[in-house]
């Protein structure tokens, strides 16, 4: 279980930092239905995000997935590997120059007019639809299903991640549940920050994590 658990770690964090659906939290509970919008967002990200991880994990798993790592795991973390590295350096060329505030886009300028049932869309929408923490979940979840682990530990590990990779939207709801009346405060500094260096965060974390896919895939295939 232990490379299980391994094996998907620095992805689960990667996942973890993910600065917009941090900010889409903070957003959500700040509306009128904040606490019933912020409770379905979360549970829309953590349902999506397992249910990616469980789909990834069960076809992997397959005959033969189990021994070692095979050839097709080293592939798809090559192919991964590039896509991040492509995404770090699109999120940097696009990064928002000094002086220039990028509008938001529209579904924030939305959010009082947010229903449970469209918070829980876009919180499983921002793992399905977000080119770095799908891909990041796959990646994550395919070193799950070939570690050499039985299926209780895959599942252990398979649900650690889901937990790890969704602190993103668990930190800011339990800030907001348990904070009292500090937790305004605190959640607005934290999206002030996040929103003046998110570009800076995605970069760094898609090109040190593209590039660890990538050493791990030369290294598997070679």
């Amino acid at each position: 279980m232990g490379e299980a658990v391994g094996s998907m770690l620095a992805s689960a964090a990667g996942i973890a930092i993910s600065p917009l659906a941090l900010i889409a939290m903070v957003l959500v509970l700040a509306t009128p239905r904040g606490r019933a919008n912020g409770l379905a967002l979360a549970a829309g990200w953590v349902g999506a995000l397992a249910a990616v991880v469980a789909v990834v994990v069960a076809v992997g798993s397959g005959p033969g997935g189990g021994d070692g790592r095979p050839t097709w795991s080293s592939w798809l973390r090559f192919a991964l590997g590039v896509l991040l590295v492509l995404l770090a350096a699109r999120q940097w060329r696009d990064r928002p120059r000094e002086g220039h505030v990028r509008a938001p886009p529209p579904w924030m300028r939305e959010m009082d007019r947010f229903t449970v049932a469209r918070s829980a869309g876009l919180g499983a929408v921002l793992v399905a639809a977000g080119p770095k923490d799908l891909a990041l979940a796959v990646g994550g979840a395919a070193g799950i299903a070939t570690a050499p682990a039985g299926g209780a530990g895959k599942a252990v590990a398979g649900v650690l991640m889901v937990l790890v990779g969704s602190l993103c939207v668990l930190l800011p709801l339990g800030v907001h549940l348990l904070g009292g009346a500090s937790s305004a405060r605190i959640l607005g500094e934290w999206k002030a920050w996040l929103a003046a260096h998110h570009a800076a965060i995605d970069t760094t974390v898609l090109a040190v994590l593209g590039a660890a896919y990538l050493g791990d895939a030369v290294t598997g295939l070679g």
